[in-house]
């Protein structure tokens, strides 16, 4: 038991939210303030600086109109080591990023992917701790604004004294339900997720596009990591394995990168 537990209002557990500013994470959070999920003692938003604009305004909005203490967190900026990478700045031979490779024999693959851990999870869990600690707690309940919807994203948090909870899957709510929700109380939320995140879907690209500084930066970042030392191919942020600029991005199709978004994140990204 901790030594705090006789303090008035003292709670063995925390409950904090990890906050992605997206559809989701954002419902969560406001349904915890409208009192219809349970109280949160914090949320944290681990910032690779690289959103788009659109995010980091609502995150001054929901910070502006929320009791709950929201956090803000970074491991630094992503795209500076993604392009520090590409020029040969670094040790390393990836990009921190999954591009999609080109092999050498003509072959579709994937690099290694290492954002979401090093720079969500480990700042995130890093804020934990410390929350827990500067309370007395013992654990942490960690929300995570994956929907039912999303599942397959569902995974435990890894450490003893964290337990990743998931309160939209509990009420049985989908993304669109959120979306719902949001309107009717007078919100909306972006789409939260890098600049340069090969898991855009091809109607992600678009919406980016339309956003003339996120696409050039993008771009730039595309022609990057073509000249990365990759073991066996040549990299792109584009499925298709094409330039950024050449990509079609006019077909209904997503080239499958909605699906990849979703196995891969392990439910800190775009939520």
């Amino acid at each position: 038991m901790s030594a705090n537990a006789d303090n008035p209002g003292y709670r063995d557990t925390l409950r904090v939210l990890s906050l992605g500013a997206g559809v989701q994470s954002t419902a969560v959070l406001l349904m915890s303030e409208a009192g219809e999920l349970p109280k949160l003692d914090a949320a944290v938003f681990a910032d690779t600086q690289w959103e788009p604009a659109e995010v980091y305004q609502h995150l001054d909005r929901l910070t502006a109109a929320t009791a709950t203490p929201i956090i803000r967190v970074s491991a630094g900026s992503l795209r500076a080591e993604v392009m520090a990478n590409a020029r040969g700045e670094t040790a390393g031979q990836f990009t921190r990023i999954p591009v999609y490779i080109r092999t050498d024999d003509g072959q579709k693959g994937m690099g290694a992917r290492q954002c979401t851990r090093d720079y969500k999870i480990r700042p995130i869990r890093r804020v934990v701790r410390e929350l827990m600690m500067r309370a007395g707690a013992n654990h942490v309940e960690q929300w995570v604004g994956i929907s039912l919807d999303e599942v397959g994203r569902m995974k435990p948090s890894g450490v003893k004294y964290v337990t990743n909870v998931y309160p939209l899957v509990e009420r049985r709510l989908t993304r669109w339900d959120c979306q719902r929700w949001l309107t009717a109380h007078g919100w909306d939320a972006p789409r939260s997720a890098c600049i340069g995140c090969p898991y855009h879907s091809d109607a992600e690209w678009r919406h980016l596009k339309a956003d003339p500084a996120a696409w050039l930066d993008a771009v730039e970042v595309d022609e990057a990591i073509r000249d990365t030392q990759y073991r066996n191919g040549t990299g792109y942020l584009h499925a298709s394995l094409v330039p950024l600029p050449e990509a079609d991005l006019s077909t209904p199709e997503d080239h499958g990168q909605l699906n990849l978004f979703g196995q891969e994140c392990e439910g800190m990204c775009g939520v």
